[in-house]
């Protein structure tokens, strides 16, 4: 891992982009290593824009404020719009080709397309759509084992939504095949 890597994940609210970024965090600090997560969101909770911008370094991180995003994973057309130009030489960009019609291309950074809604859809629930794209990230990115993320996601689920786990599981899996079968290869 680099010193730091700095992440933003931007949608619309509702679809999961929050807990995206504070599954990354928490799997940091499972890993002992520095995790920051910081929330921004648009006027309404659902609907409305949000995005969280995370910190994964094993050194002390000072600051929540990054000005360029080594990876950037958006969800939806007005975020990629917002962002894109903010994404460091090297970097990802992992886009939602659900909702993001065009191909996205960027001189000088790797860009993935991966429809979440329609694999969450095929999978059964459309709520699952931010763990494919968990899934295709962490295919790329080799950040965090499954084993951290499953228990990370165990823990924020709970048992209230313990029925819920399994498809999230398989909404993971389905992620990182998706990238396999591209043979896509970035970290």
């Amino acid at each position: 891992m680099r010193d730091a890597v700095n992440i933003k994940v931007a949608g619309f609210g509702g679809q999961g982009v929050m807990m995206f970024g504070q599954i990354l965090a928490y799997s940091a600090t499972k890993d002992n290593i520095n995790g920051l997560w910081f929330p921004s969101y648009g006027p309404e909770t659902r609907g409305g824009t949000a995005n969280c911008s995370v910190i994964v370094s094993e050194k002390q991180i000072n600051s929540p404020v990054f000005k360029n995003a080594n990876h950037l994973v958006i969800f939806n057309s007005p975020s990629l719009d917002k962002f894109r130009n903010n994404v460091a030489p090297e970097g990802l960009i992992l886009y939602n080709s659900s909702l993001i019609s065009c191909e996205v291309t960027e001189e000088d950074r790797l860009c993935v397309g991966v429809p979440i809604n329609d694999i969450a859809l095929e999978l059964g629930n459309a709520k699952v759509a931010n763990m494919v794209m968990m899934g295709a990230y962490l295919q790329l990115t080799k950040l965090f084992s499954d084993e951290t993320i499953h228990a990370i996601i165990k823990k924020i689920l709970g048992e209230r939504k313990a029925d819920l786990l399994d498809v999230n599981f398989k909404a993971l899996e389905a992620g990182k095949d998706f990238i396999k079968k591209q043979g896509i290869v970035y970290a």
